[in-house]
């Protein structure tokens, strides 16, 4: 009997051990399938909310995509040219041993802006001979040095137009020495 009254303490105690263990391991697990729910869920909608606001790489793509169908326009387009006498300058820095002879004609849309340069051709050829003079040998003498200065002469002389703009300046001579 002695042996029964041993026995019979120890073995109500592993039985409570394993009722509790069940609950607490089911409240464990549910606590942590709502928890990655609710992870799951802030990340879907975060997700959706930034493919629907546009950030400033879509914002950035956008206007690359713009620029580049507007350039694409602008080379289709083909205008009214008006050509503009020879241009001989120092350039700049130079001290007069370094000399830019540039013809160039400006490729306009319509008749309006046509008439326009027209009238104001010396103030046309007064900004061109101050733009080129100011420039350096090394400024102009690269590829994309060109470029520059035939937009800087574009947006230069839109500046002041009213009828209408330049579409593109376009060098048929450029000589340098």
């Amino acid at each position: 009997m002695a042996e029964e009254k041993a026995a019979a303490p120890e073995a109500p105690a592993p039985e409570e051990k394993k009722a509790g263990k069940p609950i607490l391991l089911y409240a464990i697990i549910v606590m942590n399938m709502i928890g990655f729910g609710a992870f799951s869920y802030m990340f879907y909608k975060g997700k959706q909310k930034e493919l629907q606001e546009p950030t400033i790489d879509h914002v950035v793509k956008g206007e690359h995509e713009a620029q580049v169908e507007d350039k694409e326009k602008a080379e289709e387009f083909v205008g009214r040219t008006i050509p503009l006498e020879t241009f001989l300058v120092n350039l700049s820095g130079s001290r007069g041993r370094k000399l830019l002879k540039v013809n160039m004609e400006l490729e306009v849309e319509g008749e309006k802006v046509q008439e326009e340069i027209e009238k104001r051709k010396p103030q046309v050829r007064d900004i061109i001979i101050i733009l080129l003079s100011s420039k350096t040998y090394g400024q102009i003498s690269s590829t994309e040095g060109k470029e520059f200065l035939k937009e800087e002469i574009r947006d230069t002389v839109n500046s002041f137009l009213t009828k209408g703009k330049i579409k593109r300046v376009m060098f048929t001579e450029f000589i340098y020495n």
